[in-house]
């Protein structure tokens, strides 16, 4: 007898979580099948009905057309970057145009569009709630930027278009994957000399990992830079930043730079059969910014500080490099062990004295306890099967209410691609019923030896904190209509929530309290306290340059014409803002995921910054109380930032929570580059 398909039938799980115990990689297909016919066979309803069109058999008639769709594609999608395997990668690969056909035929359906456009233009007669007129008009600009409004072969070509991204999209992520998970450097104990026991340590690790003996280093950043930082062996430094560095660029069929090349050309077609200049101008209209000028001046704005700090730091760097008898050039691969030198000589700070003070464990109860005291919420364990042994879960209540389901995935393994990640497995919703999120923090920290903590940097736990401010986003969301619950927000906008939330591990009372020592429990001293506080911008010229540098060259690909050779064009680009020579890009073009993977951050990297101006000026907001956890301030947040989704734009949303909006300033001021 065939076991039966989970999918097709109700989950009986705490919260109706995905039963992952019973999900087999086979599921995925036919699930996906049905869910393309009942998304198809909803939306045709929907397009051929003859009755006048109204926002319920509209807009919500499609809120409801993708239901099962959601169901099946919230489980496949996390589970790609996050425990994945040649079989769903495989899938993941034939899904991507199938994805983008399906999405471009519900998009130029014309019938569809005519309704659609019927609708928008009699909105103001429709007696909406503000909430139903933001949903029907970004409906309606969804459509247009898809192409809806293109006739002939336009729309044929702009349809091939959409697929033929897709495909490229998958191909750079999976690459990426590939080259992290099958690079590493093996070492001795004799290799490992002068790194700090926790290094060693994670490295032993991350050999049992893959089953082998000794110690390794891998591409996940929670190794590769401790190692940097601390690995006196400057060969060695120097072969580990290269292969770092290198990730999509060695050739051969993981390479990336042919598919960032034809995914420029392609996007730049796509803007202008849409009636834009640039893929820039394109991306840029719905967005804060609005257009790429308005984001150069941003990034030049702090590139000119921010290089000069670089530059001073470089000096400093190059004297203690010339101080162990190292006669050359300061290198990428020596910034990060002679800036730790720094730091030790000018703050007395010790990377292996604080990080038995950061335990993961205890930034998690940290990040917990300040979303009860800003929020009000509450965290209980879930006992329930998850789709890793690492992962656990949450159940996330306001008072008496279930908010949310929330899911932990925090260690670094070679099934998930690198980097930290909020996602979703259910969105927030209430058109049928109060349905609440699952939502999931993933992050690569180093694991531990079984019965030992796991101990965070304090730039891990800053990661951790970031992670969380986005899944609050998520879980305090209270919209009606999932199409912009949580964070289907603004790109530009999306990281003000996780990048405010960062500011509350910095609070002193927060560390006193939850920095405790591994092995005895005690808090971290106050002195030692003071020392970390004071050396927060410590290096943030070079951290403000390898970012800045990054999103200056994502502007540039998208505002000029698309370049044949991508990697001459990103060299001009550093070359004509005076990149110094020992820094690189945080994120070097064929390994720039958040860009080439997808069309999430193309042109649009610069938003963390958008966003940091916002949040410095947003965490001042509550500086001016005396109290990190003010109840008004905190209640204002709440209402204009955390729970409304994208109900309203962007700047209103801000408008409303802070009454102004902030200048450049606060951000150059916040980093210590004023």
């Amino acid at each position: 007898m065939t076991p039966k398909n989970p999918f097709f039938s109700k989950w009986n799980t705490p919260f109706e979580i995905p039963p992952f115990d019973l999900i087999k990689d086979t599921d995925f297909a036919p699930a996906f099948d049905e869910a393309f016919k009942q998304s198809r066979t909803a939306i045709d309803a929907v397009a051929q009905a003859s009755d006048e069109p109204t926002f319920a058999n509209m807009i919500e008639a499609l809120e409801r057309a993708d239901h099962f769709m959601d169901r099946v594609a919230g489980v496949f999608m996390n589970l790609s970057g996050s425990n994945s395997n040649d079989t769903l990668e495989a899938l993941q690969r034939d899904l991507a145009p199938r994805w983008a056909a399906f999405n471009s035929e519900t998009m130029m359906n014309a019938a569809l569009f005519a309704r659609m456009d019927t609708l928008f233009a009699n909105r103001n007669d429709l007696d909406l709630s503000g909430e139903q007129l933001r949903v029907l008009e970004l409906y309606h600009e969804m459509f247009v930027r898809s192409g809806a409004k293109l006739m002939g072969e336009n729309r044929t070509r702009l349809a091939a278009i959409s697929q033929r991204l897709a495909e490229l999209g998958t191909a750079f992520t999976q690459n990426l994957l590939a080259d992290e998970r099958t690079w590493f450097m093996e070492f001795s104990e004799t290799d490992l000399a002068g790194c700090p026991e926790f290094l060693v340590s994670a490295a032993n690790e991350a050999a049992k990992e893959r089953d082998l003996a000794g110690y390794i280093i891998t591409l996940s950043r929670s190794l590769i830079v401790p190692f940097l930082q601390f690995s006196p062996r400057r060969d060695l430094r120097e072969l580990a930043f290269k292969a770092w560095v290198a990730r999509g660029e060695n050739g051969g069929d993981t390479d990336n730079r042919a598919i960032v090349a034809e995914t420029l050309k392609l996007r730049e077609e796509r803007a202008q059969l849409l009636g834009f200049d640039t893929f820039s101008d394109f991306k840029l209209a719905p967005e804060m910014a609005k257009t790429p000028d308005a984001v150069r001046d941003l990034l030049m704005a702090v590139w000119e500080p921010a290089k000069a700090a670089a530059n001073r730091d470089a000096e400093k760097l190059t004297k203690l490099m010339h101080a162990d008898d190292i006669q050359a050039e300061l290198a990428p691969w020596d910034w990060r062990y002679y800036a730790e030198k720094l730091r030790k000589a000018e703050h007395d700070l010790d990377e292996a004295e604080l990080k038995p003070y950061f335990q993961l464990d205890q930034m998690i109860e940290a990040a917990f306890d300040c979303a009860n005291k800003l929020f009000g919420l509450s965290f209980t364990p879930i006992d329930a099967p998850l789709y890793h042994a690492d992962a656990r879960a949450w159940e996330v209540k306001k008072g008496d209410r279930h908010m949310a389901v929330f899911i932990g995935d925090y260690f670094a393994r070679s099934s998930k691609r690198s980097g930290a990640w909020c996602s979703r497995f259910r969105a927030q919703s209430a058109l049928d019923g109060d349905v609440r999120p699952i939502t999931v923090n993933v992050c690569n920290f180093a694991k531990a030896p079984n019965g030992e903590p796991c101990l965070l940097t304090f730039d891990d736990a800053r990661t951790l904190f970031h992670e969380f401010g986005h899944a609050l986003h998520s879980m305090l969301s209270d919209v009606t209509y999932g199409f912009i619950s949580g964070t289907s927000v603004a790109r530009d906008f999306v990281e003000l929530p996780s990048q405010l939330y960062e500011h509350w591990l910095s609070v002193p009372e927060v560390l006193e309290q939850y920095a405790r020592h591994a092995d005895t429990g005690n808090a971290i001293p106050a002195e030692l306290l003071g020392r970390l506080l004071a050396a927060e911008n410590f290096d943030q010229g070079f951290a403000t340059v390898e970012y800045t540098a990054s999103a200056l060259v994502d502007l540039a690909f998208h505002t000029e014409s698309p370049p044949a050779d991508p990697m001459q064009k990103q060299a001009e680009v550093l070359d004509s803002i005076g990149m110094p020579a020992a820094i690189t890009m945080r994120h070097a073009t064929p390994n720039f995921a958040h860009v080439f993977s997808g069309d999430g951050y193309s042109s649009a990297y610069y938003s963390y910054m958008w966003s940091e101006v916002m949040d410095e000026d947003a965490f001042t907001a509550f500086k001016e109380t005396g109290d990190a956890f003010d109840p008004e301030t905190a209640k204002r947040l709440h209402d204009n930032i955390y729970a409304t989704g994208g109900s309203k734009d962007a700047e209103d949303l801000y408008l409303g929570f802070r009454g102004s909006l902030p200048k450049v300033d606060a951000l150059l001021k916040g980093r210590g580059l004023a």
